[in-house]
């Protein structure tokens, strides 16, 4: 990938609908060099795909946070089952370091997050974890 690629990809995190006219225009170059450029990235999976982002308003589970987790010996793999099962995990990362993994949380009121986090805390093989609520995002 080159420079102008990046740019592109760049474009299309902010809006992934804008019209390659458009985007050609914006990077001034002509309308096939950037139809052919996505076709090449989506070719070769750098594009996997394309999809949408709601207002935070429009989400019905608006408290999020990041749960870090250090599990107990070889007992990975079962705390991992026992969180891809659960309906308040979004997302579930293994890392490397001081946590074993970390899982995005979700929750409609702080009573319902707090039942996750308990939940979450009492599954055989972990042994700690830490949690910091996400309170914005910023869109690369």
């Amino acid at each position: 990938m080159d420079d102008l690629d990046h740019q592109l990809i760049g474009l299309l995190r902010t809006n992934a609908r804008t019209p390659v006219a458009s985007l050609a225009k914006t990077l001034k170059v002509a309308r096939g060099t950037v139809q052919n450029r996505l076709a090449r990235l989506e070719a070769d999976g750098t594009i996997a795909g394309y999809t949408l982002r709601l207002k935070p308003q429009a989400e019905r589970q608006r408290i999020r946070a990041w749960m870090t987790v250090a599990v107990e010996g070889n007992r990975t793999q079962h705390v991992l089952q026992a969180l891809r099962g659960d309906p308040a995990v979004g997302a579930i990362h293994t890392t490397n370091g001081r946590w074993d993994i970390a899982a995005e949380l979700r929750a409609d009121t702080l009573e319902g997050f707090d039942q996750v986090l308990t939940r979450i805390r009492l599954l055989d093989g972990i042994s700690q974890t830490e949690t910091s609520l996400l309170l914005s995002t910023i869109q690369l």
